[in-house]
């Protein structure tokens, strides 16, 4: 199956419980970390709900 890599960009500080859940969810919990994910809808919808947080480097 497809991969996605997301880059986190943008700091947790100061955002809501659920946006920060949404990042560890994706796997993001420090700056500039990568993580590498399967292409599905439900992964592109969390980070469409992040993407002022996140990069995403393929896919």
């Amino acid at each position: 199956m497809a991969t996605i890599k997301v880059k986190q960009t943008g700091s947790p500080i100061r955002r809501t419980k659920d946006q920060r859940a949404t990042l560890v969810g994706l796997g993001l919990n420090k700056m500039h970390k990568v993580s590498e994910l399967e292409d599905t809808e439900s992964v592109r919808g969390m980070i469409r709900k992040v993407q002022h947080m996140v990069e995403v480097l393929e896919g």
